[in-house]
């Protein structure tokens, strides 16, 4: 028997989700109203150690969908979550140089300055992992390691966490002239400033930047053949609730994968809508979404846990333990829960 719930706690990153559309089209608040619960943005609280939530996983009766090495650092350090569902929309990934480096291949980053993101204060320094995986993944298509090149450290006093953001025409983002902005380009910086001469970005603020200040694309991982090469922070994606959520409230996490598998199914026939969220979703224009996730983004938008899906997030919480991001690798397959799924499948079948 499943308790009822009051407040169920969301949070996406401004990338491709489904719970994002989900949220945008109002479904998800919608289908939780009639059961009487309140459901409340985490990144738009007024209060920090909510907004960190985000990143650490702590609050009760929560779901994250976005990033994987957030919820993949919250489990390892021991707390108690589970996988419902895997989400593997492809971006771009890009190796960035400066023109005036000369370099223009892999392997011309050999004894180069690779700038990298330093958050010294907090938890899991994802922006920094995805750097060091797209770098490693990019150096050893041509036999190179990451020892190869020299790691200049951007170092990072704020927080991710240290402003709320807010919902501004669909679309979530913090205070223009914030802290925050900053520091997420100053890699971006020291390359136009030719203190490094190579940096990595992702995603339709990657493709953009590159675009803007004609940068050389070294490679994009994102497009290589192989998944694990493409592996990283957003491929693929985890759709996490708490334990006390799945205990408690099991309805509950079956509602919101129904949420989630119903904007994907709707996203398949609405290619021009779905660029719209996605804007949003990502703050960026329709133009960037289409270049960093393809023009066929909607058909990107599958929420499964589909066993290429899974053994990448064994293969990156692997990576992130030999690393030192987490403090110890774990399996896996103890961590996804497939009841919700299933539940969801069989209800479908009997309906």
């Amino acid at each position: 028997m499943t308790d009822r719930l009051d407040t169920l706690w969301y949070t996406r990153c401004p990338v491709p989700t489904g719970l994002g559309i989900a949220i945008q089209q109002g479904w998800l608040e919608a289908a939780f109203r009639a059961q009487g619960t309140k459901v409340s943005s985490l990144l738009e609280s007024n209060d920090f150690a909510t907004r960190e939530s985000h990143f650490s996983h702590t609050l009760q009766n929560s779901v994250r969908h976005g990033g994987n090495i957030p919820a993949i650092s919250a489990k390892a350090r021991g707390r108690d979550t589970r996988v419902i569902g895997l989400s593997w929309a492809d971006e771009t990934q890009l190796i960035l140089a400066s023109p005036e480096s000369g370099i223009a291949t892999v392997r011309d980053l050999k004894g180069r300055r690779f700038g990298l993101p330093n958050w010294k204060n907090v938890e899991i320094d994802f922006t920094r992992a995805q750097a060091i995986r797209g770098l490693e993944n990019a150096l050893r298509l041509e036999g190179l390691e990451v020892s190869d090149v020299e790691l200049v450290d951007q170092d990072i006093e704020s927080h991710y966490s240290d402003e709320r953001a807010e919902n501004i025409g669909g679309t979530l983002a913090r205070r223009v002239g914030g802290s925050r902005a900053r520091a997420n380009n100053l890699e971006v910086i020291a390359l136009l400033r030719g203190e490094v001469d190579a940096i990595f970005l992702k995603g339709a603020h990657g493709a953009q930047v590159a675009h803007q200040f004609g940068l050389t694309t070294v490679i994009d991982t994102g497009a290589h053949p192989e998944p694990l090469i493409r592996s990283n922070n957003g491929t693929p994606r985890t759709l996490a609730v708490d334990g006390h959520l799945l205990d408690h409230h099991f309805d509950a996490a079956v509602t919101i994968l129904d949420q989630v598998l119903r904007a994907e199914a709707w996203a398949q026939d609405h290619p021009s809508e779905v660029r719209r969220y996605l804007a949003r979703e990502t703050n960026a224009s329709e133009y960037w979404v289409s270049v960093a996730y393809g023009e066929d983004a909607q058909t990107r938008l599958r929420t499964d846990l589909a066993t290429q899906s899974v053994e990448a997030i064994q293969d990156f919480t692997d990576f992130l333990h030999r690393w030192g991001f987490i403090p110890q690798s774990f399996d896996v397959g103890g961590w996804i829960d497939r009841r919700p799924l299933d539940a969801l499948r069989s209800a479908r079948v009997a309906g």
